[in-house]
């Protein structure tokens, strides 16, 4: 009898323990610069970081920012929103990664008004891996991210299908090397990712937008639309396929002072087409290598580059087309 009321009271224990556990979780969370992670981040006692609110906060659920401060780097694994769009949310990193995202199947996750600074040593401003996903990322800066391979935004899940979209953004100064991007979208083990890029600036970074798909991943595909892709080291864009099939679309794009090439495509499963952009003042304006298919509508301004590049084919229909 004594140990059946050990065993009830233990029981009990767990399941007290249990609902206030589920109890403490909000659908809102607030953090805040003077705030501490011991609170239970209500709007009258904020937390003071990401991973503090994160634990507190219910599946689905928001952090907002009560006013600006510093919020420190966070793993996310699961789907959640941080929104600070109204005031200043800052995540300054030194040799780490800004976001990790690493969630399940499913999650949804949107980062609305973030300041992600690297200071030159952080890796990823965001890094999305694991199991595809959907990525909103809206109003957001990420700067200085060139650590060993840094980007700004690493897209690489390593299995089923990862949707990001980008919008109302700015990305600079990003990237390690010619491997890396303000934008490097490199899937593995199989894995596909869409993303939407829609009226981001993407300046000084190593490349502006990387396609890559050396890591294994399945077809993927890429949108940019009212954006800039400037000022890289390397190219401006550029797809290169590792077998799968990769495609671009660049749509009313300004492409300009990148040192390689303004819009480049490689390899035979990966397409590039172009639409009402302008390639300008770059090394190189647009080039295709290795059987790859760079195609355009017909109203692009491809001038005053140092070489212009090679005719591209015209969309849709066969035979190369002076460049436009």
């Amino acid at each position: 009898m004594r140990t059946t009321g050990i065993m009830l009271a233990l029981i009990g224990a767990f399941l007290l323990a249990a609902t206030s556990m589920a109890q403490a979780q909000a659908s809102r969370t607030w953090i805040s610069g003077v705030g501490d992670d011991v609170n239970p981040c209500s709007r009258t006692a904020p937390c003071k970081t990401f991973a503090g609110a994160i634990s507190k906060t219910a599946t689905g659920g928001e952090i907002n920012c009560l006013d600006p401060g510093g919020f420190g780097a966070v793993t996310i694994t699961k789907s959640i929103s941080l929104v600070c769009d109204y005031t200043e949310g800052g995540v300054l990193v030194s040799g780490t990664n800004a976001i990790i995202i690493n969630a399940p199947a499913g999650s949804i996750i949107t980062l609305k008004g973030l300041d992600i600074e690297c200071l030159g040593t952080g890796i990823n401003g965001i890094e999305l891996i694991g199991v595809g996903i959907s990525l909103h990322v809206h109003k957001v800066q990420i700067r200085n991210c060139r650590g060993t391979n840094g980007n700004g935004i690493l897209v690489a899940p390593s299995s089923g299908a990862a949707e990001v979209f980008v919008a109302d953004s700015y990305i600079t100064d990003n990237g390690a090397g010619v491997s890396n991007a303000g934008i490097l979208v490199r899937p593995t083990g199989g894995a596909t990712a869409n993303v939407s890029v829609n009226r981001v600036q993407l300046e000084n970074n190593t490349n502006g937008i990387f396609a890559d798909g050396s890591g294994g991943g399945g077809a993927s595909n890429i949108s940019v639309r009212d954006s800039v892709l400037g000022g890289s080291s390397s190219n401006g864009i550029a797809v290169a396929s590792g077998g799968a099939a990769f495609k671009a679309l660049v749509d009313n794009t300004l492409i300009d002072f990148n040192t390689g090439v303004g819009a480049a495509v490689a390899s035979a499963s990966a397409t590039l087409l172009l639409g009402r952009s302008t390639i300008t003042q770059n090394g190189t304006g647009v080039s295709a290598a290795g059987g790859a298919t760079l195609q355009s509508f017909k109203n692009n301004e491809i001038a005053l580059n140092t070489t212009d590049g090679t005719p591209i084919t015209a969309f849709p229909g066969p035979g190369a087309q002076p460049l436009q």
